[in-house]
């Protein structure tokens, strides 16, 4: 680390805790940032440290207000940009528009493109982010791109569970990859649920590849929106004999009635990490969500990409 010239951390406002927890792990203070709104709604950012010459990290998650939070953090890049930051590094803990990753219709947009194309054109120098949708959206980026996986850290809370008689479900066809991961960590077989997307909030079942009866199940997923995929998936392998249901996923989007969904499904146990913001923890609590912290696997990342080290060798 340069003594003469300490990188920066500051935060935009999507996930504030996130960016302290941070900030602590890694032993530096948040940098000062004033962010408001005038009257019509534009963002108004001014950088109050002085930036000249320093590498600057910029924390902010994609999601909840994911247009608001992808503007305001354009305008953060661009003002360090203007402020002669040496290097910008956009920490993406959640990486909004990810879903839009290619033509799956006639005239639709890329959107993913599109978003990795503003972060360049604004200033990043870098983006750091964690378990994209599909992990070739990191071709879509003409700077470096980092994609972190959570998986380590959720991998130890469900070892403390000391599960035996189990296996790894994925709950559709786009989560296999993600699953075999999951269970080559944990030593077990693979299976997999084929399903059909009805609507933007219902999913219907076809058939559930591998054996599953009398034994648990972890559902394994990258993210969790409506939480209509996994509740669908868990109910299909109750009925099919499967014995105790866990379910872990890297994104709690967890909108509309997600948690009161999951809450009354008969999954008994749900991981996430905290790469977005809980929903409202303050009024809306389940006894099922168990939130697990993913700072550690970014600070380490950050201290290497400052001494020029492997990011990736942190995974094998």
């Amino acid at each position: 680390m340069n003594v003469q010239f300490p990188p920066v951390l500051i935060s935009g406002t999507s996930h504030p805790k996130f960016a302290g927890e941070l900030a602590r792990h890694m032993g530096i203070p948040l940098g000062k940032i004033s962010i408001e709104s005038f009257p019509d709604g534009e963002i108004y950012v001014q950088v109050l440290d002085n930036v000249r010459g320093r590498d600057v990290f910029v924390v902010q998650s994609v999601a909840r207000r994911p247009n608001h939070y992808l503007m305001e953090l354009l305008i953060i890049i661009d003002a360090l940009k203007r402020a002669s930051a040496r290097s910008i590094v956009a920490v993406i803990p959640y990486f909004g528009y990810a879903r839009q990753d290619r033509k799956d219709k006639p005239r639709v947009p890329i959107t993913a493109k599109l978003t990795a194309d503003l972060l360049a054109t604004a200033g990043a120098t870098r983006v750091l982010t964690m378990d994209l949708h599909a992990s070739q959206i990191q071709g879509f980026f003409d700077i470096p791109a980092d994609n972190l996986y959570a998986r380590p850290k959720l991998v130890e809370a469900i070892m403390a569970l000391q599960l035996h008689n189990f296996v790894v479900t994925a709950p559709d066809l786009g989560a296999i990859k993600q699953a075999r991961a999951y269970a080559n960590n944990l030593g077990t077989e693979v299976t997999v649920i084929d399903k059909r997307r009805v609507s933007s909030e219902k999913v219907e079942v076809f058939a559930i590849i591998g054996d599953i009866k009398g034994k648990d199940i972890l559902l394994v997923d990258d993210l969790c929106s409506t939480g209509g995929t996994l509740v669908s998936a868990a109910h299909a392998v109750k009925e099919a004999g499967a014995g105790r249901i866990f379910a872990v996923f890297t994104h709690g989007l967890l909108v509309g009635d997600a948690i009161k969904n999951l809450e009354a499904s008969p999954i008994e146990k749900i991981f996430m990490s905290n790469t977005v913001p809980p929903p409202l923890l303050d009024k809306v609590r389940s006894s099922k969500l168990e939130i697990i912290s993913v700072v550690p696997i970014f600070g380490e990342a950050l201290t290497r990409i400052l001494s020029a080290d492997s990011i990736s060798s942190l995974f094998h």
